[in-house]
């Protein structure tokens, strides 16, 4: 398991590359013949559903890991609350030898009948009934006082915990739902489109920025290898991952999302990653990405909707989208937000 902290972004120069994007997506607007802008348009309304799903399919995770550790915590609750119950009914019990050697030899003194009153704060409370059992006995009284207030305490918060795990569960089937619902109009969306123009939808980005940042400096980086040992080993198992379907929601090992497939590559490293790619964004240190290492975490767009490895040579290792299989694409193939260095 590995920790980690949240560190500052230290950036790069996003306002050049900003610029170099829209400059060239102008450019390469006027290019578009006027009878492609149908199937542009097809093609574009397809990539925002994709995003769309992307963007669902990270609540999703987050919402069902969620909804996982509430489940964990409130089967523990349970079982420590049944073993705490069971430490109440025995110094009950050792109490009540008490009550019964007295009502033998007589009758029941009016301390021992407060035992049974259902508030030993009641008992406690007098302190001139003190005097009238050993220590030993009101030390059990004193034991079996607190253990009703913890069992009261757990309760109370395990209660707040059961109703937090079903909200988590319907956050679940509605993200599930809208995931559903944006890949199959994604999906007939692009069977409208000619065959050929389906086919070729297969591409490295879903931006229209695909291919268009300046990205030179990182032939400078080609002979890099990974920064430590953790990290050459996650990319060997991202490695072993190409050619695995995406799976929205998937974590490995037959399919993966694109977080997912980042989080089970790490954990053969023996390094916990966070869920979501969001939270994979600030588990570890901001680089700039001149400075990217194979292992590294490239993320993109604004939302950090998106997630990938770099491998070396200007490439990730990613899962695309549903239909396509985990693959190397190029690091610029979106928007890039930050890369992280876990």
């Amino acid at each position: 398991m590995g920790s980690h902290r949240r560190f500052a972004s230290s950036g790069f120069d996003r306002g050049a590359a900003a610029l170099c994007v829209l400059s060239a997506a102008a450019a390469a607007l006027g290019a578009v013949p006027a009878h492609a802008a149908p199937h542009t348009d097809t093609s574009a309304e397809v990539d925002r559903l994709y995003q769309e799903a992307e963007q669902a399919t990270q609540a999703f995770d987050k919402a069902r890991e969620r909804a996982g550790t509430l489940r964990r915590e409130v089967r523990d609750a349970q079982d420590h609350i049944a073993r705490q119950q069971q430490r109440i009914n025995t110094l009950r019990e050792q109490l009540g030898s008490l009550a019964g050697a007295q009502y033998r030899a007589g009758g029941i003194d009016p301390a021992v009948a407060l035992l049974f009153s259902g508030d030993p704060d009641d008992y406690l409370d007098k302190a001139s009934t003190l005097d009238r059992i050993t220590s030993q006995q009101a030390g059990q009284l004193r034991e079996l006082q607190s253990a009703l207030r913890e069992l009261a305490q757990e309760r109370t918060e395990t209660a707040g915990k059961l109703a937090e795990l079903d909200s988590s569960r319907k956050a679940v089937a509605a993200h599930k739902r809208t995931v559903e619902k944006k890949l199959a109009k994604a999906q007939k969306l692009l069977n409208l489109l000619p065959a050929a123009e389906r086919a070729a939808f297969g591409r490295a980005s879903r931006s229209d920025d695909s291919g268009r940042m300046d990205l030179s400096y990182l032939s400078d980086l080609t002979g890099a290898g990974a920064p430590d040992a953790r990290a050459a080993a996650a990319v060997a198992a991202a490695r072993s991952a190409l050619g695995r379907p995406y799976v929205w929601g998937a974590s490995g090992p037959s399919g993966f999302d694109c977080s997912g497939l980042m989080q089970w590559s790490y954990a053969h490293a023996g390094i916990q990653l966070p869920r979501t790619s969001q939270e994979q964004r600030f588990a570890g240190r901001h680089i700039p990405l001149s400075q990217a290492r194979p292992g590294d975490l490239v993320i993109y767009r604004s939302d950090a909707g998106h997630v990938g490895m770099y491998a070396g040579n200007g490439q990730v290792i990613h899962a695309p989208y549903p239909g396509a299989a985990v693959r190397y694409d190029p690091v610029g193939m979106m928007p890039i937000s930050s890369v992280t260095r876990p």
